[in-house]
């Protein structure tokens, strides 16, 4: 399932990102790199252990915590500490697929998480830079997502994905992984559209007596499927 999420931040929120990003130490995205995606990857990145990759990093998890499609389409267990890259000057990132289990390289004492799913949460405008697309692969097909600053899309991290060569202006994001307590992504899109199906009967016929019914559906399929 591939999915975007509005307005995950902000516009203040971005504007702050913004303005400590501007003023940040980069380094090449290449030395957090594994050796296959070494080859494919070139951008700038800010280092896990980065002053400015924490503070911003708590932001966006906060922000995640209190966003209901999130939690409803990932049923996270664990997320990794977001990280920040920017692409410009032709920068790109030739296909490839993530590491399958990330390990917090920032000096805290996480466990490793699994990497059910990848995110990408944009920060810059869509006007204010060519290119720089990212392009992902798998069952769905193969979409181009090109977002507004501040939304985020959600798929799985099996996904062979690519990000295009920015040709103009400068491509700032956030990206990290989840550790979904449905480990098969078929299951989560079951789950996803069935909470969506019940919060819009909840809204629409509010007192239908199948709302009870299904909701106990939904407790019951996460209790037989659910790793917590």
């Amino acid at each position: 399932m591939l999915l975007p999420i509005a307005n995950v931040l902000t516009a203040e929120q971005v504007a702050h990102c913004r303005s400590r990003l501007d003023g940040a130490d980069w380094a090449d995205g290449r030395l957090t790199a594994g050796h296959q995606s070494a080859k494919a990857k070139d951008n700038a990145q800010l280092p896990e252990d980065s002053p400015v990759a924490r503070e911003l990093g708590a932001l966006v998890l906060e922000a995640l915590s209190r966003n209901s499609t999130f939690f409803s389409a990932a049923l996270p267990k664990r997320v990794f500490p977001p990280l920040f890259n920017r692409y410009a000057g032709g920068q790109s990132f030739d296909y490839h697929v993530d590491n399958a289990i990330r390990y917090d390289r920032s000096g805290g004492h996480a466990e490793p998480v699994r990497t059910d799913l990848s995110a990408t949460l944009f920060l810059s405008a869509p006007e204010e830079y060519d290119g720089g697309e990212l392009v992902i692969e798998d069952t769905f097909g193969t979409q181009s997502v090109k977002l507004a600053a501040g939304d985020m899309v959600l798929y799985p991290g099996t996904s062979l994905h690519k990000v295009l060569p920015v040709t103009r202006g400068a491509r700032l994001a956030s990206f990290f992984w989840v550790q979904s307590m449905l480990r098969e992504d078929a299951q989560r899109r079951l789950m996803f559209e069935l909470d969506v199906s019940i919060r819009r009967l909840t809204q629409t016929v509010p007192d239908h007596p199948a709302l009870v019914q299904l909701t106990g559906v939904y407790h019951n399929l996460l209790r037989r499927w659910a790793q917590p």
